[in-house]
Parts: C-alpha cells; structure tokens; sequence
C-alpha cells in the first residue's frame, strides 16, 4: 500500500487551535504542493484530513473528495492514525493531512518499526510504501518534498 503523510501548511497563530486557517503564504504552500502532488496521485487515492479548519483548507488545495476524520485530530496517537489509513494493508492508497508531532511519530514507526519523533515540516510530505521482503514488513520512503523547495 502507499501512504502518503502531508502536513498541514502555515495557519494564523490564533485560539481556539481547530479552527484556525490557513494565512496567505500557506495557501500559496498548499497550492505548490497540490500542483506537485497531483499529477503523481494515483488515480484510486482516498484522502483523510484532520478535521482543524487548517487541515482542511491545506486538502481542499488538492481540489479532490476527501473525508475529514475525527481521529486524524491534533494530538492524535500514530497508531490511530495507521489504523485510519489501513497500514500495511490497505487495498487502496491513503492520503493523510494532518499534524506534527503525531506525523513525525507515523513516519519514525514505518521507517523503524520503533516508537519515535522526527520533524516534518509544515507543508511536507512523506511518501511510503509497505512491501515484504524475506517474511518482513518493511515501509520503503519514496519521497519527501516540501512547498518551498518545489
């Protein structure tokens, strides 16, 4: 299966924190990388995003359905958010824009297979594949972009 872990790109710094939207330089950043993520989506994708206005605003870039999950919310735990999208099973590929640090942990447990945190930029995205080799599950990392190198 491929997941692909996007965070949501530059929100105003205002309270209460699930509603707040995106400021201009994030729409610009969704924008980029929805042009960049686009062409490369597969064509059967099914987007989940945490239900903030700011995750939402960022998958409405994409100009796709997409579903808005409760348990994508922030503070979200990663195993909630691999059981969301199916990990490694799913029979569909899985687009999750969500939030740091819970995609940070997600990513560290595919690449490691161990609890753990790594940064992932606003606005970035990681792209994995789940594959077995020699009766071991392993996430091979395709990819990581961000708005502003693209």
């Amino acid at each position: 299966m491929e997941l692909i872990l996007w965070r949501h790109v530059e929100a105003a710094d205002t309270h209460p924190d699930m509603e707040r939207e995106l400021t201009d330089r994030g729409r610009k950043q969704a924008a980029r990388m929805a042009d960049w993520l686009n062409p490369r989506l597969p064509p059967d994708i099914r987007i989940l995003a945490s239900p903030a206005i700011r995750a939402i605003q960022t998958a409405q870039a994409l100009g796709r359905d997409y579903d808005v999950v409760p348990e994508l919310a922030p503070g979200a735990q990663a195993a909630d958010v691999l059981a969301v999208a199916g990990w490694p099973d799913a029979a569909y590929p899985v687009l999750i824009v969500g939030h740091q640090p819970t995609l940070g942990q997600v990513a560290m447990q595919i690449l490691t297979g161990q609890p753990g945190d790594t940064a992932v930029k606003k606005g970035g995205v990681w792209w994995f594949q789940s594959r077995e080799r020699m009766g071991q599950l392993q996430g091979v990392l395709h990819a990581v972009a961000g708005p502003d190198w693209l």
